[in-house]
């Protein structure tokens, strides 16, 4: 093994353990992992035995991957042979959750031509390890890690679907909370109980004196029902960090305990043959007095270290963070500077989501060109998940400062687009539902599916009103669509499902309207997805198409050089993909009247002959240089394919 005088002595000792089968694989994974695994350590724990921590964690790695069954163990090579795998154009995200699409794990399978006819790749089902009974944040509090909710199956049913799904093409992706844990997770019972250890595993102080110092610079994420950041807890007798309710303990990650804890969790998930886990809250996971204890330098530590040994054990499992931040923050989360490539494989675009709803209120682009360009790039790895909206509300992340730049006050747009996607302001067509309205602040997030704020669900069909909303729905998913990195569609949204109207009426959700956007599958609405006279047909058949034009275009591969063209009229969004095998120009019409668009962004961009891949037909300009773009249009220009000679 190379490098040999760089790794411990107490690793050698396990790798030399190894069946001769298996030792040269993991001896190389180990010499190319560990330096990040130390350094990882290093600045989490400097003033601990990083070496034996760290040996620690390569033995759990070890004895997990003597665990991997083969067809997992195969997969691994095959990630490994290419590691763009998800960036590659046929990549299509859908999530939803298990119950309120297909009942139970082991029913789900029977449900997954629906899947199949959308060209579905990627599969995230909600939270569905064991949550506290009772409310839940939808599963968010968890109170065992390794055991899958009664309702639901077992573990041997999520194995079994891992099975199915790779045999189908398609990557399970599950939900791994990092910030906390349910007050009735065995850690915290334990805490509760008096074991010391476990009490180290979360912030639990005997008086108010450190909660209210940290308290000064700690915004609330939950204001409504859950004010403040700490809880008294009278059987710990302390006040307990709860960042996002009383009964979600957070932990104390700054133990290496939690770490080694959670590292054996994501090594337990990977062996199910779960391919992506989604890291849940992980901006919060460290905490640092005189801030707002959100996206610390350690984050990504943290995040490096636990990747480190998944990729010793089981490189098939990447990871992806939820990190609903900033957006100078964001790009952090894929990895920049030290933690380049060591990091999430995948985070998400709020910024891209946040300002699609942005366009298509106002009918203009300038802030969109404006924030979208502003984003540092995004390492060669790095993969955006884009989206249209998700399970949670939406939060106009709209920066200040790019709000200013052009003309704007950030405090009134983002007023506004709560105002219109409500049905509150004159001339919206939305249907939302205000959530979380903070007097104090004036910050109002919103909730509802794509086709109530859209307004599908409040127009008639046949009326031009209502083909304006069918309109604006493709385009949107266009520009999600054609931006790179993995699209995923929302359950419900590619069926035009409206707002659920009984949102309220199951316990435990009559507080949360974000139900309302999380409405059970239709599968009578489903069955005829393939009728194009109805509005669900007319959807589907559009997102079907454009994940078919989509997986044809390797300008789409997430790793393409994006570039925001400013120059154009300011109904229009036009962005430039470079990619070796061609440019790409994608264009899109944000308002509702017809715009011009200058043909010399293709001949600059490097096309010759423009061709429309998809309508599939050649664009002319006029004789001005000027190409029209009708209400809402959507186009993805590359080169004309070069016809066929005849013999």
């Amino acid at each position: 093994m190379a490098h040999r005088s760089r790794t411990p002595e107490s690793v050698h000792a396990l790798l030399a353990e190894l069946p001769s089968a298996d030792r040269e694989t993991l001896e190389l994974r180990v010499e190319r992992w560990l330096p990040a695994l130390l350094a990882a350590l290093t600045t989490l724990y400097p003033e601990r035995d990083v070496e034996a921590l760290a040996t620690r964690l390569v033995g759990s790695a070890l004895a997990a991957h003597a665990e991997r069954e083969p067809d997992l163990r195969r997969l691994d090579q095959r990630r490994l042979l290419q590691p763009d795998w998800l960036q590659q154009p046929d990549m299509l995200g859908y999530a939803c959750y298990t119950d309120r699409f297909a009942g139970t794990l082991a029913a789900l399978p029977d449900r997954l031509d629906l899947l199949d006819d959308l060209g579905v790749t990627y599969l995230h089902l909600m939270p569905l390890l064991r949550p506290r009974d009772g409310d839940n944040d939808g599963g968010y509090a968890v109170a065992d890690y390794r055991t899958v909710r009664e309702d639901l199956g077992d573990v041997d049913d999520l194995r079994e679907l891992t099975r199915t799904l790779r045999g189908r093409g398609i990557s399970l992706v599950l939900d791994l909370v990092l910030n906390h844990v349910a007050r009735e997770h065995e850690w915290a019972a334990r805490a509760r109980a008096g074991e010391q250890r476990y009490r180290d595993y979360f912030h639990v102080y005997p008086d108010r004196t450190a909660p209210d110092a940290y308290e000064r610079t700690l915004p609330e994420v939950f204001p409504d029902f859950a004010p403040g950041n700490f809880t008294w807890d009278e059987e710990a007798a302390g006040w307990v960090w709860t960042t996002f309710n009383e009964w979600q303990w957070d932990l104390d990650w700054s133990n290496p305990e939690v770490l080694v804890e959670y590292a054996e969790i994501v090594l337990f998930l990977a062996n199910l043959g779960v391919e992506v886990l989604r890291l849940d809250a992980i901006a919060f996971t460290w905490k640092r007095l005189g801030t707002n204890c959100q996206n610390q330098p350690e984050v990504h530590a943290l995040t490096q270290a636990l990747r480190t040994v998944a990729r010793i054990a089981c490189p098939a499992t990447v990871f992806k963070a939820e990190a609903i931040v900033g957006p100078r923050d964001l790009v952090q989360y894929l990895g920049q500077g030290e933690h380049a490539g060591r990091v999430s494989d995948l985070a998400y675009h709020n910024s891209l989501m946040v300002q699609v709803w942005s366009m298509l209120a106002t009918g203009e682009t300038t802030l969109a060109r404006q924030a979208l360009d502003a984003l540092p790039a995004t390492p060669p790895s790095g993969t955006w998940i884009c989206y249209l909206r998700c399970h949670d509300d939406i939060g106009w992340a709209i920066d200040d400062g790019d709000a200013h730049a052009v003309g704007l006050e950030g405090f009134a747009h983002r007023r506004f687009l709560s105002d219109w996607y409500a049905g509150e302001f004159p001339g919206s067509w939305a249907d939302g539902l205000v959530f979380q309205a903070n007097p104090v602040s004036g910050d109002k997030r919103i909730s509802g599916t794509a086709a109530s704020l859209l307004g599908l669900s409040t127009s008639t069909p046949g009326t031009p009103a209502h083909d304006q909303a069918l309109a604006r729905m493709f385009l949107a998913n266009a520009v999600v669509l054609g931006w790179g990195g993995i699209p995923v569609v929302w359950s419900g949204d590619e069926l035009a499902m409206p707002n659920d109207p009984r949102w309220a009426d199951e316990p435990g959700h009559e507080d949360d309207n974000r139900w309302a956007h999380r409405p059970r599958l239709d599968w009578d609405l489903a069955a005829h997805r393939h009728d194009l006279r109805t509005p669900a047909g007319k959807v589907f058949a559009g997102l079907a198409h454009l994940a078919r034009v989509r997986a044809s275009l390797p300008q789409l591969h997430a790793a393409a050089d994006t570039t925001v063209l400013a120059d154009t009229d300011t109904g229009v969004l036009a962005v430039r993909r470079a990619h070796p095998s061609g440019p790409m120009v994608c264009v899109y019409n944000l308002s509702d009247g017809w715009r011009s668009f200058s043909s010399h962004h293709f001949t600059d961009a490097g096309i010759t002959h423009p061709h429309n891949a998809i309508e599939r037909r050649d664009v002319h300009g006029g004789d001005d240089g000027q190409v029209a773009l009708s209400p809402y249009a959507a186009w993805w220009v590359v080169e004309a394919p070069a016809e066929v000679p005849h013999v």
